[in-house]
């Protein structure tokens, strides 16, 4: 099924119904945009295939045709077959009928004749030896023993354990016999379950009758008495016994003979015995049968068995275990988990009654362990797992590692190792294992478990398959007819178990078997084609797996052998011809030879015809061949190969008419062909087909269908395609909600945490393809590809260089004529570049290079992907030429682009994307040669692209400016560019095509607003009459682009891209330009721009209340709007995936157009034609009410001044300082002042600055105030750039006279006229003033502690207004943490802030006032609504102060203040030292409110004050930087 890419089609897609062994697999080939490279990337791991399935069509496990009727083989696809013998099992040996063991009758050996013992007074037998006593076993046994009876005495031998590789048991105890050859004797072999003292014999395996006579003869000519199956058994415990006898003279005093068992006198004794051997046999029979009466009667006799048994009763323990084993057994059956606690219970009885020393200690803690881990698998006790694992260790301990009970204990581990990893069902733990590998099944049926296994996926089973025919190949020779069936189903399991763990000797093996299988079957067998087949399967498995050619090869040779073994006739022809043609497929991927390509497209066809119409797999056939033309014509370029590939899609979609299950993968497949033939050959009718064929397939994977994402995300890709083909926005905004609810099915956090998991994953994928497997350069490609996405997160270079490492090993597992070379040779070439712009490294983008040229080596002419090449190379050599200046690599450049625009005729789609790259190249080529030709073709070239791009495309903008380039290039060089005899304009054509430029709505804000600073710099390089146009453009795009950035900090950020000084440079332009005005106007617009926009969000709209109900409506949905769009986030966290943050962006986005139209509406309204416009200079200039306003301007251009008064014209001063000496002065007042503060001499230096300060700045202003301010009045710094850092208000010529700023004014500092106005609007006040004093002497984070904070309040509270003048508050210490600050803040108008106060240069809107627990930063204040507050004194250090990569947004917590509503706020511009704070607080109070009265608007004049009282005061050595620290900002 074609899975599509965001941005490209992946046009390697798998055949309909192919089976998933088809060796064409859809590689996630991915075409994506790095930067300027079009580069092809694999991204994802290959789907790896499986020849378990069938071709789509065929009937899973459609039988061969037997030639045997006898035999079936199960043919899955190309699955190894697992091959069914359905006649007659074969017998091991005819000599014994099988006998029942139930029944009460002995197997009888028949007389070969009379026999005579004459002179013989005893027969002794001297050894008897059993063979094969496990065989069959469904428990665990303690030992075996053999009984013999004869002349009425019972004899028992020692009950001995049995190792897992021993095949046969010997007991050495000395039995005498009658010495009648007549007489009979009874033998009989028992399974025990304990070593110690026996309850009874236990479970009975075998049992013979034989004469004395008989016994001799046998015993003489070392005859074995050789045992068959029992019935319903293939085998049976116990398959020969041989007893050795000896004749002898009598001898009473022989002590070696074994005496005869007393008879049981006890009542109780006998019964206990009955009843436990009737338990046994009757567990047997149930193991057996299934029949739960039998098992249910066991347990009766095993019950009855215990309560014989008292506590102190020797047999005890065996009697509990006994029980215990029977009851587990019928829990298990019945499923009856919560029954459980009764066998573990008795378990647990009998071991506690085992000590350690006991021989059946180790089998109680086996069957404990197991029954336990059963509980834990059904019931999740992580005690009982412990308990299970603790008990198994202690056997593993104490037994022989070759023991049953040892290997019993070690599956019991194993099992629970593996359900704790989650890899086997609960099911599998607690069942009990045979003794030692046996045969309990028939061939046949091993058959049927073994299609079971390859079915389910259940690794006990597997093994216990695999265990069980091994051990019937030791029972079936060579000679054996089942031989062959066994090989090829062990073969088969193998195969199956290596594709399951990877282990190697597994597929080693496997193809040892098969390759015995087949030489079984020599040629004429009916079966060798399918032998051939199964081998040729396992070759292929191992060629993907270590990658040897030979492999492949000679799986080939055998499928073509298999091949030719069935007639043109046989049902399965087609079949085998599919799978040829797949593994030349394969071979043609791997070594690119093209004559496989050929012949596997000649086997299709040959299948396909081979199934005609009507044919049940035509349809996949048509399919299968469809794939390999399309990928022929995707290596040749071959127009036929597509187009054929297309009917013959056509026809298959034919095939499955609605309602089939196949239609959707067949609607895709014709719909990513037709697709590929559009951007071929650019026919808008196959683009539109395939539009409509996908969303048919869309329509048959509804909502919960697992393929609907797939499906949803083709389809938004292909609606993006023609959206950019044809600029249809409907396509886009289908496109852009198809991609959301594709998003949807699969969310993804995009956590760090998701992508360290990711590579961690990928690693130990990469460990599962050793070196030789087929699969390790597609692993070690995709671990480079997530290797590389880290290092784009977080710029790791191990990452990068680990990414390359592996890229190169890949691609040395690649050799050349391989199909994937090439996308690695590009993915190594990618992460070389990004190598090479990382550290600038040479090497790298040399070796990038070379091996681009190789990855074009390998697309010839005609190959589909020759011109992505061409300009994958083209535009690397354009880097490396732009880093070296070679002017070789430029000319190369161009000659690789000319062929991609040949390889793109007219109608195709890249055709204006390979015009518009030669263009860009031959402009740069012409400002090195001066070649004419160069720039004519160029220019001509972008004027043809022009047409072929849609009214929006992005690309529109960027064809516009080249155009200017290429224009301005004609102007510099004075050369005509708009032919002969025409007045060349090349100057007037570049503006045009730059303000074209920044007016097309398509390329969106950003590349707009880039464009307008480009033609900022050229009108204003050439000084052109768009210069103050390109500013005004450049401000409304920057306002408009800052307005959908959704948090603080991304405004922020985004402003540092831009030019800091953009609103200055307007306004010297319009000072340039005689318009003082409109400096003022362009300053305001483009100063303070996240403040601005932050208060548009608040701003008032009452007076629209009375413009009717629609204007009522539009006033609510305005603020609702506004309210929603103020609650930006200050950052996204850390944490916070991409896909949630582009989330939330997109609806920040959405909101601001809502509220965008919204003001557009309000616009309509009378009255309110410039409601939130930038305002115009009759607006601004009623800032100038209560004093004038100096508006300092620091361009490159010039510094200036301008006074702003509400009665007069606007006065424009220049003066007699530029850029460079401002900031040198700049730094001369940063090193002036100290870095702590403190007493000490007043530093010279800082006294210097403060006068060249009054004499290159202030003294010029002051001269022209004179004219309009009365000295002592009130005037407003409105400062920009870096006189925004500069303390304006200390200003001092040091001369004789006294002159300086204060002895002339009383200064206050703005930082925008608009705020200015805004903290003069009225408000109704309180009564009674409430004021909070803030102290914080011990903040978060801190050793140190403000000692003065306390003492500092209290003061305060002192200097204030009694009550009810002033209602005062205080909080500090433990109080004083952010929250109740933020309260405090709200509910008071007046408040005086004591603390600890940090200015972030890197994060100036986390700049704060420490408080007890969080800092309470700049952003939350900048969040409230201070719009009633009256003032503010901030006590703390550095309050005032901006960020200089940003000054003209005057970033500070005084400026963040009054943006939020306070009208006057004191602040400062450095470290203040307790001392200066005191005497300030004391004298600024003292003079705000000493009458009684409060009134903000005094606190100007009351700073100015208490600064000239510490200059005054000659008994206190203030330090002249403690002095001029504060400032005051507002009304």
């Amino acid at each position: 099924m074609s899975m599509f890419v965001p941005g490209h089609f992946n046009d390697c897609h798998p055949p309909l119904g192919e089976s998933p062994i088809d060796p064409e697999r859809p590689q996630d080939i991915r075409q994506i945009n790095l930067q300027t490279f079009q580069v092809a990337v694999d991204n994802s791991v290959p789907d790896r295939l499986d020849d378990t399935l069938q071709v789509l069509g065929e009937e899973p496990g459609q039988p061969e045709q037997p030639q045997d009727p006898g035999k079936t083989n199960l043919v899955f696809g190309e699955t190894p077959q697992v091959a069914i013998n359905n006649s007659v099992s074969d017998t091991l040996d005819d000599t014994l009928p099988a006998l029942h063991e139930e029944s009460n009758h002995s197997e009888h050996i028949q007389d070969s004749g009379e026999m005579h013992l004459r002179g013989v007074q005893q027969v002794v037998i001297t050894a008897i030896c059993a063979t094969d006593l496990t065989l069959g076993l469904r428990r665990i046994p303690a030992g075996f023993h053999a009984v013999v009876k004869a002349d009425g005495d019972e004899y028992q031998t020692s009950n001995k354990s049995v190792n897992v590789d021993q095949a046969a048991i010997e007991w050495h105890e000395r039995i005498l016999l009658p010495c009648d050859p007549s007489s009979k004797v009874w033998v009989s072999v028992y399974a025990s379950f304990e070593l110690g003292p026996m309850v009874c014999h236990g479970e009975l395996l075998r049992t013979l009758e034989i004469s004395i006579g008989e016994l001799l003869d046998r015993s003489e000519k070392s005859h074995p008495i050789i045992f068959q199956p029992k019935q319903g058994e293939v085998v049976s415990a116990c398959t020969s016994l041989l007893m050795r006898v000896e004749k002898q003279v009598c001898d009473q005093n022989d002590a070696a003979v074994l005496r005869p068992l007393i008879p049981v006198t006890c009542r109780n004794m006998e019964t206990l015995a009955l009843e436990t051997d009737a338990g046994h046999r009757l567990l047997a029979q149930y193991r057996r049968t299934q029949n739960s009466r039998d098992l249910e009667q066991s347990i009766n006799h095993f019950a009855r068995a215990w309560d014989i048994c008292s506590m102190d009763h020797p047999y005890h323990p065996a009697a509990l275990f006994n029980l215990a084993t029977a009851e587990f057994v019928s829990c298990q059956a019945d499923e009856r988990y919560l029954d459980l606690d009764i066998p573990i219970i008795l378990f647990q009885g009998a071991l506690d009654l085992r000590a350690a020393d006991h021989p059946d200690r180790s089998v109680s803690q086996l069957h404990l362990a197991i029954a336990l881990l059963w509980r834990f698998a059904k019931r999740g006790f992580e005690s009982d797992a412990d308990a299970a694992k603790g008990l198994l260790s202690e056997v593993l301990k104490v037994c022989h590692a070759n023991s049953h009970i040892y290997r019993a204990a070690l599956i019991a581990m194993e099992m629970r190792a593996l359900h704790s990893a989650g890899r086997i069902d609960a099911n599998d733990i607690g069942q009990e294992r045979p003794a030692t590998s046996m045969l309990p099944l028939s061939p046949n049926e091993l058959g049927h478990r073994a299609v079971w296994c390859g079915q389910t996926d259940e690794p006990g089973a597997l093994d216990e398959v695999i265990s069980l025919h091994y051990d019937a190949l030791r029972h079936y020779n060579i000679e054996n007819a089942s031989r062959g069936q066994l090989l090829c189903n062990l073969s088969v399991m193998l195969l199956t178990r290596f594709q399951r763990r990877g282990n190697d000797k597994d597929l080693d093996q496997a193809i040892a078997y098969q390759m015995e299988a087949l030489a079984l079957r020599p040629v004429g067998d009916s079966d060798r084609s399918t032998s051939l087949n199964n081998l040729a399967v396992q070759l292929f498995s191992r060629f993907e797996h270590r990658g040897n050619n030979e492999d492949l090869d000679e799986a080939i040779a055998l499928h073509r052998e298999a091949l030719a073994l069935r007639p043109v006739c046989h049902t399965d022809q087609s079949r085998l011809l599919n799978i040829l043609a797949n593994r030349l497929s394969s071979r043609f991927q791997h070594r690119g030879n093209n004559e496989d390509s050929d012949e596997a497209i000649a086997l299709h066809r040959e299948a396909l015809a081979l199934r005609p119409v009507g044919h049940t797999d035509r349809s996949a056939s048509l399919n299968n061949l469809a794939v390999k033309l399309f990928s022929r014509f995707q290596h040749r370029g071959n127009d036929e190969d597509l187009d054929e590939a297309i009917a013959l899609d056509r026809e298959a979609l034919a095939l499955c008419p609605v309602g089939h299950t196949d239609r959707s993968t067949s609607l895709n497949n014709l719909a990513v062909q037709l697709s590929s033939r559009f951007q071929h050959r650019g026919n808008d009718e196959d683009l539109d087909e395939a539009m409509a064929l996908f969303r048919e397939a869309l329509a048959l994977h509804p909502v919960g269908h697992t393929d609907r994402s797939m499906s949803l995300n083709n389809f938004a890709v292909q609606l993006s395609f023609r959206f950019k083909h044809r600029g249809n926005d409907e396509d886009l905004d289908e496109a852009i909600a198809l991609h959301r609810e594709a998003l949807a099915l699969h969310p993804h956090r995009g956590n760090d945490e998701d992508l360290d998991q990711a590579i961690a994953l990928q690693r130990e994928a990469l460990a599962l393809c050793p070196v030789g497997h087929t699969d390790r350069s597609t692993s070690l490609n995709n671990l480079a590809n997530q290797l590389s996405s880290r290092f784009k997160h977080r710029a790791n270079d191990e990452d990068l260089d680990e990414a390359m490492a592996l890229l190169r090993e890949a691609l040395a597992l690649r050799p050349v004529g391989d199909s994937d070379r090439s996308s690695l040779l590009i993915n190594l070439a990618v992460q070389l570049s990004s190598h090479f712009k990382h550290r600038a490294n040479d090497e790298d983008l040399d070796e990038a290079i070379e091996l681009h040229r190789k990855a074009l080596a390998l697309c010839p002419v005609g190959h589909t992907d020759r011109s992505r090449s061409l300009n994958n190379l083209a535009r690397l050599l354009a880097s490396r030429f732009e880093h070296r200046g070679n002017d070789e690599d430029l000319d190369e450049a161009i000659a690789f682009h000319r062929e991609a625009l040949a390889l793109h005729p007219v109608g195709h789609t890249d055709r204006s994307q390979s015009l518009i790259d030669l263009a860009l190249l031959l402009a740069c080529r012409f400002e090195l040669q001066r070649n004419r030709e160069d720039l004519d073709t160029s220019r001509e070239n972008l004027l043809c692209a022009f047409p072929l791009l849609r009214q929006h495309d992005p690309r529109q903008l960027v064809v516009h400016q080249s155009l200017a380039k290429v224009y301005l290039s004609f102007h510099r060089a004075g050369l005509n560019a708009t032919g002969a005899g025409e007045k060349p304009d090349s100057l007037n054509d570049a503006m045009h095509h730059l303000e074209a430029a920044t007016s097309f709505v398509s390329a969106g804000l950003r590349s707009r607003l880039r464009a307008s600073l480009s033609w900022v710099h050229h009108a204003s390089e050439h000084s052109h009459s768009t210069q103050l146009k390109a500013y005004a453009t450049s401000m409304q795009l920057l306002d408009a682009y800052m307005s959908v950035t959704a948090s603080v900090s991304s405004r922020h950020k985004a402003m540092k891209e831009f030019p800091s000084t953009l609103a200055v440079d307007a306004a010297s332009c319009a000072l340039r330009s005689g318009d003082v005005r409109r400096a003022v106007e362009l300053l305001e617009q483009g100063r303070t721009i996240i403040w601005t926009q932050m208060a548009r969000l608040r701003t008032p709209l009452d007076s629209l209340e009375s413009c009717g109900d629609h204007a009522v409506t539009l006033m609510k949905k305005f603020r609702d709007l506004s309210s929603l769009l103020d609650r930006l986030p200050a950052s996204h966290s850390e944490g916070t995936s991409r896909v949630v943050a582009e989330a939330e962006e997109t609806r920040y986005r959405r909101l601001v157009e809502d509220w965008n139209r919204t003001v557009e509406d309000i616009w309509k309204i009378e009255g309110f034609s410039r409601f939130l416009l930038p305002p115009l200079f009759s607006d601004l200039q009623v800032a100038g009410r209560d004093g004038p306003i100096i508006v300092l301007i620091a361009s490159r251009s010039s510094c200036d001044a301008i006074i702003i008064s509400q009665e007069q014209d606007p006065t424009s001063i220049q003066l007699p300082i530029n850029f460079q000496q401002l900031a040198e002065l700049l730094i001369a007042f940063i090193e002036a002042v100290p870095k702590d503060a403190g007493p000490g001499e007043t530093p010279q230096a800082l006294k210097g600055a403060l006068k060249e300060l009054w004499n290159v700045i202030v003294h010029p202003v002051v001269e022209n105030l004179r004219r309009i301010a009365r000295p002592g009045s009130r005037i407003w710094w409105c400062p920009t750039s870096l006189f925004n850092f500069l303390p304006l208000h200390a200003a001092n010529g040091y001369k004789r006279d006294g002159e300086s700023l204060s002895r002339c004014y009383v200064s206050s500092y703005t930082p925008s006229l608009t705020a200015l106005i805004k903290a003069r609007a009225s408000h109704d006040r309180s009564p009674s003033v409430p004021f909070v004093a803030i102290g914080q002497n011990h903040p978060a984070g801190t050793s140190f502690t403000l000692d003065a904070v306390e003492p500092e309040l209290e003061l305060v509270e002192k200097l204030l207004p009694p009550p009810p003048t002033v209602s005062f508050s205080k909080i500090t210490s433990v109080d004083a943490t952010k929250s109740t600050a933020l309260r405090a803040l709200q509910d008071n108008t007046w408040f005086h802030l004591a603390c600890h106060g940090t200015q972030r240069f890197d994060g100036p809107f986390q700049s704060a006032f420490l408080m007890r627990d969080q800092p309470l930063s700049l952003l939350d204040i900048a969040q409230m609504d201070l719009s009633r507050h009256q003032f503010a004194f901030l006590s703390a250090c550095e309050t005032a102060v901006g960020d200089l990569s940003t000054p003209d947004e005057v970033i500070h917590l005084a400026a963040g203040l009054q943006f939020a509503g306070v009208k006057s706020v004191v602040g400062t511009l450095w470290k203040v030292d307790d001392a200066t704070v005191e005497r300030v607080v004391k004298a600024f109070y003292t003079n705000l409110c000493g009458d009684g009265t409060m009134n903000s608007k005094r606190a100007a004049r009351a700073l100015h004050k208490a600064v000239q009282s510490l200059a005054s005061d000659k008994d206190k050595d203030i330090p002249l930087a403690q002095r001029i620290v504060f400032v005051h900002i507002g009304i």
